[in-house]
């Protein structure tokens, strides 16, 4: 089976990192490990790519080498409230390191910066993910990064 998470993670802030991911298999879940990550969450819902593996593979590859492992699956351009609580959740209780991934990382950096809305203010959060090449721009207009994705209630 060939590499499926990167190990060259797309971004790196504090003790969190995003990285892609291909199929969510469990090839580099011991170089994820090594690297000093402690806990994993998977972006990705089950079934969302032909011969991805279900998150129960990740989560089986996990446990031996002591890893955290989370399903926060999040449909691209459909995230709740749900799936940014649970995030703020997990990196609170996170005992080090936490490496989240998608297909393409930008799930997992969009989440991360609308966990982070309530703490940081909007400027530095999109700054954050331009310095890891991903372009936020698009909240920039908003009183907070949650205002522009989350449904108004």
């Amino acid at each position: 089976m060939k590499s499926e998470l990167t190990t060259a993670y797309s971004i790196r802030i504090g003790q969190y990192a995003c990285g892609t991911a291909a199929s969510g298999g469990k090839a580099d879940i011991a170089a994820v490990a090594g690297a000093g990550f402690t806990t994993l969450i998977n972006n990705r819902p089950d079934g969302e790519a032909q011969g991805q593996p279900g998150s129960d593979v990740p989560a089986a590859a996990a446990q031996p080498h002591g890893l955290a492992y989370y399903h926060v699956p999040v449909v691209p351009g459909q995230y709740t409230d749900t799936s940014v609580n649970q995030l703020c959740e997990l990196l609170a209780q996170a005992e080090g390191p936490v490496l989240a991934f998608c297909r393409t990382g930008n799930r997992s950096i969009s989440l991360w910066a609308l966990s982070q809305a309530a703490r940081l203010e909007p400027e530095a959060i999109l700054t954050a993910a331009k310095n890891a090449g991903y372009d936020l721009q698009g909240m920039q207009p908003h009183k907070t990064t949650r205002d522009l994705i989350l449904p108004q209630r």
